[in-house]
């Protein structure tokens, strides 16, 4: 086992609403996606409320915060819409993330040097309500001193780079963004920071992310509701289980 102890597996189920909202029913209920995660060993559950509610909508929310009796790790953009949302929910954590609405998915970290003594102001009532607050940036250094420094309790580092490089077959890319994360959660820890990766993990890229020390929790989500179209949602959580557990040693 790693030394700080047996890895998290956070599980996002906004692509279970992705699917419902492609045909504008109820189904597939990402409530219930929750529910059986939840059953199968999430240690957590995250759910982005995007501006344009793609995939998650308000209710979801409402629901989730009924329902759950593992944390929500509330996603959302550094908005007074979202803040009051928050505000409103008092999740156990919260995560920042940068929105652009082109995008098709998060497709970096969010610049907390560019916008520090905005972010700082930001984040203080929503520590204050009792939520924890995280970061998602890249893995790189000035981005976690100012992470630290607006008072974030979590940092989440983007592992996309990492996996779209492996996935590319770009192994000689991919070595270097996985020491780039490997020496940031380090000097991450150091500054006091929880530290949790997230973003394009799948059972190919796990193992190594996994196995650093410094890592508490992987946020997962489009990887395992794909997976789970083909085998359902609890045996693909076990397997990247198994594959965490494997890489930690437990």
């Amino acid at each position: 086992m790693g030394e700080l102890g047996k890895l998290r597996l956070g599980v996002n189920i906004d692509h279970v609403a992705t699917v419902r909202n492609a045909r504008g029913g109820a189904t597939p209920d990402p409530l219930r996606a929750a529910q059986i995660a939840q059953e199968a060993g999430a240690d957590g559950i995250t759910a982005h409320l995007r501006e344009d509610r793609r995939h998650i909508q308000d209710a979801d929310i409402e629901g989730l915060m009924e329902m759950l009796t593992v944390p929500l790790n509330f996603e959302m953009a550094a908005t007074e819409e979202m803040q009051a949302i928050a505000l409103r929910h008092k999740p156990h954590a919260v995560c920042i993330v940068p929105e652009k609405r082109e995008e098709r998915t998060t497709e970096g970290g969010l610049d907390v040097a560019r916008d520090e003594n905005r972010l700082a102001h930001y984040i203080a009532p929503l520590r204050e309500a009792g939520s924890r607050v995280s970061i998602f940036i890249g893995a790189e250094e000035h981005q976690l001193n100012a992470a630290h420094r607006i008072g974030a309790q979590v940092v989440e580092l983007h592992s996309g780079a990492y996996c779209d490089y492996y996935h590319e077959g770009r192994f000689d890319e991919a070595d270097v963004e996985l020491a780039k994360l490997r020496e940031m959660t380090t000097y991450g820890h150091s500054l006091g920071l929880e530290m949790h990766v997230g973003h394009g993990l799948t059972y190919d890229t796990v193992g190594p992310v996994a196995a650093f020390p410094e890592v508490m929790e992987l946020n997962i989500g489009h990887f395992l509701i794909g997976e789970a179209i083909f085998r359902g949602l609890a045996p693909a959580m076990a397997e990247m289980r198994r594959l965490m557990d494997d890489a930690r040693g437990v």
